[in-house]
């Protein structure tokens, strides 16, 4: 029998299918090699002092908002203290603990390596406390009985991220600290039936904190090492139905590369030609669904299915983005003119009485520099919304926040103004547990009007 394997195959032809699996699967490299550095990891702490972590099958928590330094997940707010960690299916099960919060809104967003959603888990799904399980679809372990509810996932590769919503007062900073203790992932060896508790305020630290520069995200994707783990990650992620071709084309051409030093030359290079097209995707103005005044906005974020785009882009831009029932984003790279946002001129958004974000959980309004990460500033503030008590509204019952250029020596001005860089800048509107005149697209953010 003849081996196609074997067959011939141009460089041109090696290098449209490279660049083409590159674009695919940028997400779910950058998934694998995030893996690959939580295992570095000896046990559940912060990275640098200021991002949750831990080694696959466990998280770590924050106390507080996250720190301006973070560079591990581009676009982070500071409205919800933070979880972070990796699963991954060969190391089994593990258990996940809700605590009860009562009325305070918190959602647990658990990925998959496609950074689709697999998980419910938060106050728009009415979520009793409890232990649940987050299982490969491979395992058929035993389910204690005092688990709640399981949760599986067919990928190696899982991010769980845990978000509680926090006032910016000192007097909630206190009250959520024991709701907090009370959030950990663990291996299901380790499950006793009983509630642990961490104090995630004396955990260890792994490695130097960072300045806080001109910095972009971390490289979760290096081009020229692309195509030497692709062929793991393929394995790590099957193909779902109709994907079987794609995953067939991908491989002929890794196939190829393994007998032939030129293709191998070949897909490194289409590797590094694919990245400018990636690259470009890291700019909100350059995908997503187009709404008034240059707005744009998603609705696949962690449901992407085959909308490959989509997948890509945001995993390129804010990877981790919760679905649309659980949160919708609007960003904005534009002035209600078309001109790009710059921080040596003001800005205002002004939302009418009624026409404040209507949303269940909270909304915020944040400013990012552009690499998508906040800007420190003296005020030390990044975002305003629901968590702030201070804000000045009109009259009529309006509400007017301005952004950039100079801060204002009013005291009722200064409450509702967020500093900007002195260079181009982004803002992002978050509405968590967002109303259906959200998701339907009868409410719009207003437009950012210079001056």
């Amino acid at each position: 029998m003849l081996d196609a394997s074997t067959q011939k195959m141009t460089r041109a032809y090696a290098a449209e299918v490279g660049r083409a699996a590159y674009v695919w699967g940028w997400p779910l490299v950058n998934m694998h090699n995030r893996r690959v550095f939580m295992e570095q990891l000896p046990e559940p702490g912060l990275l640098a002092g200021i991002v949750p972590a831990g080694p696959p099958g466990t998280i770590g928590m924050l106390r507080d908002y996250i720190r301006p330094e973070e560079r591990i997940v581009a676009c982070p707010n500071q409205d919800v203290v933070y979880g972070f960690g990796t699963l991954d299916a060969r190391r089994g099960p593990s258990v996940v603990q809700v605590p009860d919060f009562g009325d305070r809104f918190w959602v647990y967003q658990v990925v998959n390596q496609r950074t689709d959603s697999f998980v419910q888990l938060g106050s728009m799904y009415g979520t009793k406390p409890g232990h649940y399980l987050l299982a490969p679809d491979g395992w058929d372990g035993e389910v204690p009985d005092s688990i709640t509810g399981v949760f599986r996932y067919d990928t190696r590769v899982a991010v769980v991220i845990p978000r509680v919503f926090m006032d910016d007062t000192d007097a909630d900073r206190q009250a959520v600290q024991p709701l907090v203790d009370q959030i950990s992932v663990y291996p299901l060896d380790d499950y006793d039936g009983t509630t642990k508790v961490v104090d995630w305020g004396s955990v260890p630290s792994f490695g130097k904190e960072g300045s806080t520069g001109d910095q972009e995200e971390t490289q979760w994707v290096d081009p020229n090492k692309f195509f030497e783990v692709f062929g793991e990650v393929l394995d790590e992620v099957p193909a779902r139905p109709g994907e079987e071709g794609l995953y067939d084309w991908y491989r002929s051409v890794l196939t190829a590369a393994d007998t032939h030093p030129v293709i191998a030359e070949t897909l490194q290079q289409a590797a590094l030609d694919a990245n400018a097209v990636v690259s470009e995707l890291f700019e909100f103005r350059n995908y997503g669904i187009p709404v008034a005044h240059h707005w744009t906005t998603q609705r696949s974020g962690a449901a992407f299915g085959t909308d490959y785009l989509s997948r890509t882009a945001v995993g390129k831009s804010n990877i981790f983005v919760n679905t649309a029932n659980e949160t919708t984003y609007y960003y904005q790279d534009l002035d209600s003119d078309g001109e790009r946002l710059h921080g040596d001129n003001r800005y205002s958004v002004t939302f009418e009485a009624r026409q404040i974000p209507p949303v269940r959980g909270f909304w915020s309004l944040t400013v990012y520099n552009k690499h998508h990460f906040f800007h420190p500033n003296e005020l030390d503030r990044f975002s305003l919304g629901t968590k702030n008590k201070d804000l000045t509204y009109g009259s009529d019952g309006s509400l007017t926040l301005t952004v950039g250029g100079t801060a204002p020596t009013d005291p009722e001005l200064l409450a509702n103004w967020l500093p900007a860089p002195a260079e181009e800048f982004t803002v992002y509107l978050r509405a968590y547990w967002p109303d259906p005149t959200i998701l339907d697209g009868s409410w719009a953010p207003p437009p950012v009007r210079r001056g």
